[in-house]
C-alpha cells in the first residue's frame, strides 16, 4: 500500500509543479479583489478546480447572487462527473464508498488524465498520493500568491489584476490555432456576450446569468454543428 502511495506521489509531482503557477495567480487576484488570505486558501482547499474558482471569484467580487455563482460553477465543473464515472471503472472494487468520495473530491483534468493512463486497477493509496501532492501544489501556490499580494503596495497589487486576462488568453489561444470548432465556439461566445452586454433589453440579466446563458448556448451550438466524430476528423 505504501508503494502505491509513493507511486501516486511520484506521478503527481509534475501536476504539483504546474498547479503552483496557476494557483499563485488565483491567490494574488483573490486578495487583490478584496478577499482575506485565509478565505483565498479556504476556497482552494474546498474546490480544487481552476476554471470554477476563477469564475466564482470574479462573480463574488462583482457581488452576484449565490444562485448565479452556484449555477456557473455547476456547469463549468459538470465535466468532473463524467470523469469520475469513467475513472470508477478503473478503481479497485474493494474501495468503500467513503474512500470513493474522497477520490471524487480530488478529481481534476490532470489527475484524471494521469490515473486513467495507469495499467490495471487503481488503488486508494495511489489516488491519495496523486491527489495530495497535487493539492499541496494548489494550496502552496494560493498561499504564496495571496501573501505576496497582501505585502505589495496597493497600486502594484491593483495593476496585477490584468494577469487573469493574460492567463485566459494563454489557455484559449493554443486550442484556437489547432481546432476550427473551438474557434467557432469561442467566436459564438464573444458574439453572445456582446449582444447581452450592449443590447439594452438584456440589461436586466445579471453578469452571472450572462455567463451561464452564453456557456449553454455556445456549447449547444458547437455540439450541434460539430459532433464528436466531425471534430476528430477535422483535428
Amino acid at each position: 500500500m505504501l508503494d502505491d502511495f509513493k507511486l501516486g506521489v511520484k506521478r503527481g509531482i509534475p501536476i504539483c509543479l504546474g498547479y503552483l503557477s496557476v494557483s499563485f495567480t488565483f491567490g494574488l487576484l483573490a486578495v487583490n479583489g478584496g478577499f482575506p488570505v485565509w478565505i483565498a486558501v479556504l476556497i482552494s482547499l474546498t474546490n480544487l478546480t481552476g476554471a470554477g474558482q476563477f469564475a466564482a471569484m470574479n462573480l463574488m467580487i462583482q457581488g452576484t447572487t449565490y444562485a448565479e455563482i452556484a449555477l456557473t460553477t455547476f456547469f463549468i465543473n459538470l465535466r468532473y462527473t463524467l470523469m469520475s464515472i469513467s475513472l470508477s471503472q478503473k478503481l479497485d472494487s474493494k474501495i468503500p464508498t467513503k474512500h470513493r468520495l474522497l477520490i471524487g473530491y480530488g478529481i481534476t483534468d490532470e489527475i484524471f488524465g494521469v490515473a486513467s493512463l495507469e495499467s490495471g486497477t487503481v488503488t486508494f493509496p495511489y489516488m491519495m498520493g496523486l491527489i495530495l501532492i497535487s493539492l499541496a501544489g494548489w494550496l502552496g501556490g494560493t498561499i504564496l500568491g495571496a501573501l505576496i499580494c497582501s505585502a505589495m503596495p496597493e497600486a502594484l497589487s491593483s495593476a496585477m489584476g490584468i494577469a487573469i486576462y493574460g492567463m485566459f488568453i494563454a489557455i484559449v489561444i493554443p486550442p484556437l490555432k489547432k481546432s476550427r470548432p473551438v474557434l467557432y465556439v469561442v467566436l459564438c461566445s464573444i458574439g453572445l456576450n456582446l449582444i447581452l452586454y450592449y443590447v439594452s433589453v438584456f440589461h436586466v440579466i445579471s453578469t452571472g446569468f450572462r455567463v451561464i446563458i452564453t456557456s449553454l448556448v455556445a456549447s449547444g451550438i458547437g455540439a450541434y454543428l460539430f459532433p464528436a466524430k466531425e471534430v476528430n476528423e477535422n483535428d
